[in-house]
């Protein structure tokens, strides 16, 4: 059962890019997989689309960058939570692990 972050981010997003100087390596110390979708990256837009569509069916209340806790990121996913928005390095790994802590089986 692999857990995945699912970053949804814009190239012209300042906060997107701040926060890519930690977030994957964050997620991956919570031994979470790491999957950044630009959306002006129309082919891995696509391939994850369903899975952000899940959570904002028209996309009106997601922030920048948001980010989604995911089962299985494929097929069958799961979502199990989110971050929105941007947050300091160690503010950020709180809000993911409250997300891991809460869906512990």
């Amino acid at each position: 059962m692999t857990r995945t972050v699912i970053k949804f981010s814009s190239e012209d997003c300042g906060i997107c890019h701040k926060m890519a100087f930690y977030d994957q390596k964050v997620a991956q110390e919570l031994g979470l997989e790491f999957i950044d979708v630009k959306m002006q990256d129309t082919a891995t837009y696509r391939k994850y689309r369903k899975v952000l569509l899940a959570q904002y069916p028209d996309k009106a209340d997601m922030g920048w960058p948001t980010y989604l806790v995911c089962e299985n990121s494929e097929a069958d996913f799961e979502i199990l939570g989110e971050v929105k928005g941007g947050h300091p390095k160690g503010e950020f790994r709180q809000r993911l692990q409250t997300v891991l802590e809460t869906t512990v089986s």
